[in-house]
């Protein structure tokens, strides 16, 4: 499951956030599948007590009553996870995340006079960064995997998103959105610097991090 794409490997609180969720919804869908395969079983072992049933408390009983125990606890997850997500303990770091095709370009308005870098972000390691995401053609979608969830990036628009990588390092990015044929094109890097070597690293003085573990 590791791997830099991975969103089940995260390395940020908000990726935390959606791996946990993803682990609940497939605890969820296991306990499901197995109270419904058992009540197939038992209607296939015993079709005599299966057939004095009827049809009307299957739907009722196997269709409403039987799902709700596992579908609302898992709403209430979903929403507390949901909300954990938008919430940050610290004043963000802003950066804007700027998509067209075929490649991604990123500004910094919390540096002042760094460059615009393309297809590589950099950003202070433990702290809250808010992605202001927008596209100049077709919707594309920001996501970094380890780091956070996805957003998607629409003409016209303006989304936000917020990631945090616990440790210095690298961390893949991708569009996840098919945006035309060069969609595969459409990968970046997120570089994690210790934030007292951000300003250097944005006007260039430092070496390629290596990817996080």
């Amino acid at each position: 499951m590791a791997g830099p794409l991975s969103a089940l490997d995260p390395a940020g609180p908000q990726a935390r956030a959606v791996a946990l969720l993803w682990w609940s919804m497939l605890a969820a869908a296991a306990v499901l599948f197995t109270l419904v395969m058992g009540l197939y079983l038992w209607a296939l072992l015993r079709p005599e007590a299966a057939a004095k049933i009827p049809a009307r408390r299957w739907i009722i009983l196997g269709g409403l009553v039987l799902p709700l125990p596992i579908l609302l606890p898992l709403g209430v997850i979903a929403l507390v996870l949901g909300e954990s997500i938008l919430r940050t303990g610290d004043e963000p770091f802003r950066v804007t995340a700027h998509a067209q095709q075929w490649h991604w370009s990123f500004g910094y308005p919390d540096q002042p006079g760094a460059a615009e870098t393309i297809d590589v972000l950099h950003i202070p390691a433990g702290r809250t960064v808010e992605v202001t995401v927008s596209s100049a053609d077709v919707i594309h979608s920001f996501w970094v995997p380890r780091l956070g969830g996805k957003i998607d990036a629409i003409p016209g628009r303006e989304t936000r998103i917020l990631l945090t990588a616990d440790d210095p390092g690298g961390y893949g990015g991708q569009c996840g959105e098919y945006c035309g044929t060069g969609h595969s094109f459409m990968a970046f890097d997120v570089i994690a610097h210790p934030e007292a070597d951000l300003a250097a690293a944005l006007a260039g003085d430092t070496a390629p991090q290596e990817p996080a573990e």
